[in-house]
């Protein structure tokens, strides 16, 4: 059964967390955000293809170079975020998206407005960052 969403539907706290028409309106906007990582792929794969010139100039060719290595690091985290986002629509299908993977309590609508593939609810994330800075200072 697929939920209608009018084109000004913005999910609420007031609302039940997660009903269908929040789970349908998180899935569109993953969608899109996906379809537009997608297109920029493309975009970057063609320019590539077509800038395959090779620099007479050594300046020209490590400039030419770095701004092909920024643009594969760029690709490379697209790449990572698409996964990222597949696994949300994942979570949505099976009915776990919107919470916490560590506390199983809801993420909240204002952090999945802002980040749609968040898997850890505010507080559980910030211990998950305190974490992580602690073992990066050891």
């Amino acid at each position: 059964m697929t939920t209608i969403l009018s084109s000004n539907y913005k999910p609420t706290a007031k609302e039940k967390f997660m009903n269908a028409k929040q789970q349908e309106y998180f899935r569109q906007k993953l969608d899109k955000w996906r379809s537009e990582l997608l297109d920029e792929a493309s975009e970057t794969r063609q320019n590539l293809q077509e800038t395959n010139v090779v620099e007479a100039d050594i300046a020209d060719r490590a400039s030419t170079e770095t701004d092909r290595s920024l643009e594969l690091r760029t690709r490379d985290r697209a790449r990572k975020l698409i996964s990222k986002i597949d696994e949300a629509l994942e979570r949505i299908d099976d009915g776990s998206y919107g919470y916490c993977i560590e506390t199983d309590e809801p993420i909240g609508i204002q952090r999945l407005e802002a980040r749609p593939i968040a898997t850890l609810g505010l507080e559980a994330q910030e211990r998950h960052e305190k974490m992580e800075k602690i073992q990066r200072d050891d």
